[in-house]
């Protein structure tokens, strides 16, 4: 079982957070839910998905299949979304016109709703900086006065040894079905200049123990795409299955690891001689590994019990 309340070390919080504050307080202020005259508010508890988010409409299933299984698995919780990345948020208010709540606005709306205990469950790969983020933001909500009775933050995806394992042995047990034990599989993770970034390469170590012809490779991080060439051309493997190990087959799958651009992975492999083989699925549509998540929001939520 897996959860989190972490509280991340006192620092100056970001103007936008203490404005966002501001602005949960004025709404309780304003909140049928908040007006008892000094009684207790009623339990209710809620559930907060929050994905950094995409852009890209045909990778949006991903999300509606883990919400699908939450809720499957939460029959009578209300389950709200958020998204960090201010960039997705402000693409896609500009491009369809819909309006993605930041954590900080999600979270205080439902205070404003009522809601006295949430889990909100992170749907990030590693614990890197958009999760830690995520934390101190549910921090700030549960230490405002007459605010929310408690909120517990869900581990991502990879936390510790137990979900490296389990992680490992669900990508393995859904690798393409027409692969052939002599052909590769590249899995293509974001990569950070956080220090979590050395879960892709524990990852890595784990998945050579179920299948040697498995790779991990990042974007932005380490192993590299060069790491990745090496380990192949090391095993003289051809053939090389290249799945995201995102959360969403967004922008950075069918533009970096698919795309027919130069600098994209499919091209540079061609180039080295490679025949790479794109599928476009994100981690999230994958149950095996969405349960991985429910199982941390299960044991986050169970603190509230």
């Amino acid at each position: 079982m897996s959860s989190v309340s972490a509280v991340p070390r006192r620092r100056p919080r970001p103007v936008w957070l203490v404005l966002a504050c501001a602005l949960c307080l004025m709404l309780m202020a304003v909140s049928p839910a908040m007006a008892g005259h000094g009684k207790s508010k009623p339990e209710k508890k809620g559930i907060l998905l929050v994905a950094f988010g995409t852009s890209v409409p045909e990778a949006r299933p991903a999300f509606d299949n883990i919400d699908a299984k939450v809720k499957a698995a939460f029959p009578d919780v209300e389950v709200r979304w958020a998204y960090t990345s201010h960039i997705i948020r402000t693409k896609v208010a500009k491009e369809t016109g819909e309006e993605l709540p930041s954590p900080a606005e999600a979270l205080a709306k439902m205070m404003a709703d009522g809601f006295t205990h949430v889990a909100v469950q992170s749907l990030h790969t590693i614990p890197g900086q958009e999760y830690h983020g995520l934390v101190e933001t549910a921090h700030a909500f549960a230490t405002m006065p007459k605010g929310m009775k408690r909120i517990l933050v869900g581990y991502p995806l990879l936390s510790t040894s137990a979900d490296m394992a389990e992680v490992a042995d669900a990508i393995i047990a859904t690798l393409p079905k027409e692969r052939k034990a002599d052909e590769a599989v590249v899995l293509m993770g974001h990569g950070t200049h956080h220090p979590a970034d050395v879960y892709y390469a524990a990852l890595q170590y784990y998945l050579s123990k179920r299948d040697p012809n498995v790779f991990v490779g990042t974007v932005e991080g380490h192993p590299t795409l060069d790491d990745v060439i090496a380990g192949l051309k090391a095993k003289d493997l051809k053939t090389a299955y290249l799945v995201p190990f995102m959360s969403v087959a967004g922008d950075h799958a069918r533009n970096d690891m698919a795309g027919d651009e130069p600098d994209s992975w499919k091209s540079v492999l061609t180039e080295q001689g490679f025949k790479p083989i794109p599928v476009l699925r994100g981690t999230a549509e994958v149950d095996p590994i969405v349960d991985i998540w429910i199982e941390h929001l299960k044991g986050a939520f169970s603190h509230f019990e």
